[in-house]
């Protein structure tokens, strides 16, 4: 039988911004990031690794998504009961969608100074994903469970 949810217990608490595409709206991000979520009362170890996969994905906003005059989007949203936080960083290029790169198993193979930070953001959230954002932006959305 189809029964109604179950109110929520408590709101989830968000955290919007809007940051310029440059390097310094990219540090800006990650710094915004781990005061909110320090003011939220996270816990550390989900604090640490979305303070790391805000850095990866707002520098690639800032790399890749960039248009000139146009900003990218940090939103966080914290449920605090079960530690679940969702990260979505969005920027103006919806042309350009991320890859992650595979590991190259060329012995030898030249390794790249960049190109690695989806892998990072794959190995770190427990799930993420790009959504097209209207009119022709996109979003990359990473999840993030408490280890508690």
């Amino acid at each position: 039988m189809n029964q109604p949810a179950p109110p929520f217990t408590t709101a989830p608490l968000a955290f919007t911004q809007l940051l310029s595409s440059t390097r310094r709206g990219a540090r800006l991000a990650r710094l915004l990031s781990v005061s909110q979520l320090r003011s939220w009362g996270a816990p550390q170890d989900l604090t640490e690794r979305a303070e790391i996969v805000v850095a990866e994905l707002a520098a690639n906003a800032v790399l890749h998504g960039h248009l000139p005059g146009r900003s990218f989007r940090l939103t966080l949203g914290f449920e605090a009961p079960p530690g679940r936080l969702r990260i979505d960083v969005t920027d103006a290029r919806g042309d350009r969608w991320p890859v992650v790169r595979p590991a190259s198993a060329v012995p030898g193979a030249v390794l790249h100074a960049g190109g690695r930070g989806l892998s990072l953001v794959a190995a770190i959230a427990d799930h993420w994903e790009t959504l097209p954002h209207p009119p022709g932006g996109k979003t990359v959305r990473a999840e993030l469970d408490s280890r508690a």
